[in-house]
């Protein structure tokens, strides 16, 4: 019976390890898809209502919202990504004509974009990934989990 405890208890200590590796990795994916999905948001409405989206970077959260509001519309936010405590999200725009750029992306109506970096940090891990000016499509250039 002390044989057959001290065997569960063995397989128990080695399944921890390898059981939060599993749920650090959800957590990442979670976030990738999370994302992703706001880029896609973004995409879609400045195809479908044929006005620039931006994708702008709060303090606490990142929003899609359009460009500019029309008059009588009312200026709120369409989606909305808000990272977990702990977490951060960094924006880069490798084709900014200025060194300091105020933290949005934009969509064009056509459904392109302007070329991004996007860097993901967080108790879980890290991603970075970089999106296609034509498509929005990620590269994945980064996965890690902790």
């Amino acid at each position: 019976m002390a044989l057959a405890i001290f065997i569960l208890l063995l397989l128990l200590v080695l399944a921890v390890p390898s059981f939060s590796g599993v749920i650090a990795n959800r957590r990442l994916k979670q976030s990738l898809d999370g994302f992703n999905n706001l880029v896609r948001q973004a995409q879609e409405r400045s195809v479908a209502e044929r006005r620039p989206y931006l994708i702008v970077w709060g303090k606490n959260n990142v929003v899609v919202r359009p460009e500019a509001f029309a008059e009588g519309e009312e200026a709120k936010t369409t989606a909305e990504f808000r990272p977990n405590k702990g977490n951060a999200l960094k924006l880069s725009l490798p084709a900014a004509l200025m060194e300091k750029y105020p933290a949005e992306w934009i969509f064009w109506p056509s459904g392109s974009c302007e070329p991004a970096i996007v860097q993901f940090k967080g108790p879980a891990g890290s991603w970075t990934a970089s999106y296609s000016p034509l498509t929005a499509q990620p590269e994945i250039t980064s996965y890690a989990t902790r």
